[in-house]
């Protein structure tokens, strides 16, 4: 016989408002490593933070079009010019996601200047 408070799973505790911007800012310097760090802050926090949740979405979608476009320098490899974009997306990626980072470790919400934004 199982024990009633066990069978249910407890609600998440919700991110203390420092907390939130903490993980916020996270998801953002996250995307200099790639797609990953971000989606799994983002499915984590984005219940338990207002700020987390946002900030997640946008880094999220930054690095999902980051992705799509370093497949596509990938893809242009054979005539050269995926020899420029890989790079550049790469760089992009670096400098976009610090920039995020800089701006919410404050708190202060961040739009990356272009990112399709796939996940609403």
């Amino acid at each position: 016989m199982t024990n009633p408070s066990q069978s249910a799973p407890q609600p998440a505790v919700p991110l203390t408002p420092s907390e939130d911007v903490q993980w916020g800012s996270f998801a953002h310097l996250g995307g200099i490593l790639g797609i990953l760090p971000s989606l799994i802050i983002w499915l984590v926090f984005k219940d338990r933070g207002s700020f987390t949740n946002v900030e997640g979405k946008e880094a999220l979608n930054f690095q999902i079009t980051a992705a799509i476009a370093e497949l596509i320098g990938y893809i242009l490899m054979p005539v050269l010019i995926g020899f420029v974009i890989v790079p550049a997306v790469y760089a992009a990626r670096v400098v976009f996601s610090i920039l995020g980072y800089l701006k919410t470790k404050g708190g202060i919400g961040y739009r990356y200047p272009f990112a399709l934004r796939l996940i609403k």
